[in-house]
């Protein structure tokens, strides 16, 4: 009985990690309907785990359901400015208090090096004639993640763990839609990096703040120009 539900829950993971992934490059397209049985017969899996799979994905807001029970209609949840300032927002407070803690440690030398190489990687990839998107969200996600390990404690990285995939997709579409704009995300991160390695917590951990919360404006301008997706 233990193993069958071991195997149950194995499963519920992979369909979870399957869809999410899907979500997160678009391939399920905001406003897609996920229908439980569609689902189950395309992954190979019968809808218990599938159910777990969509309940999941549904508490970390990857999908919204307006109906219950018989009337439930699961969709994947649409992007929109509203969203997209509230992700990067507390975002932008878990990573600012990560940089805090980074600024304030006394051995900085190593992380700044990295942080330096990365920040000359994004700007490097941005400027070639056919930039390669998925690396620079790769380098992007490499640049913040170096600080947030480096001065997060194990209740802040579980919290970023949590939190950040949620906004992948809008750092994803960031990418996509303001590509000509990654100098000024280059600029911001430098202005990071040289506030931790100065040594001063308090305008790191602003600097931070002030790079995600003009990454959100700068994104709703974009979802205002092109249209709330998924919200028809």
């Amino acid at each position: 009985m233990a193993a069958a539900k071991t195997l149950s829950i194995d499963r519920g993971t992979q369909a979870y990690e399957h869809l999410r992934e899907l979500i997160v490059l678009g391939r399920l397209a905001p406003g897609s309907r996920l229908i439980e049985t569609e689902i189950a017969d395309r992954l190979g899996l019968s809808r218990t785990p599938i159910r777990s799979a969509l309940q999941r994905l549904m508490q970390e807001g990857y999908i919204a359901d307006p109906g219950i029970g018989r009337q439930s209609r699961p969709y994947v949840s649409p992007l929109t400015q509203d969203d997209a300032r509230e992700l990067l927002h507390i975002v932008a407070e878990m990573e600012g208090l990560s940089a805090w803690r980074a600024a304030s440690m006394p051995n900085r030398t190593q992380m700044v090096k990295e942080l330096n190489d990365l920040n000359v990687e994004i700007l490097t990839e941005a400027d070639k004639r056919r930039p390669s998107r998925d690396r620079i969200h790769r380098l992007d996600n490499r640049f913040h993640r170096a600080y947030v390990e480096g001065g997060g404690g194990a209740r802040l990285l579980a919290l970023h763990d949590s939190i950040k995939p949620q906004a992948e997709r809008y750092t994803r579409l960031y990418i996509e839609s303001l590509l000509d704009q990654i100098a000024v995300s280059v600029a911001e991160h430098q202005e990071i990096v040289d506030r931790i390695e100065a040594g001063d917590a308090d305008a790191a951990q602003l600097a931070v703040r002030t790079n995600w919360r003009n990454a959100a404006e700068r994104l709703a301008e974009v979802i205002a120009q092109y249209g709330e997706l998924g919200s028809w």
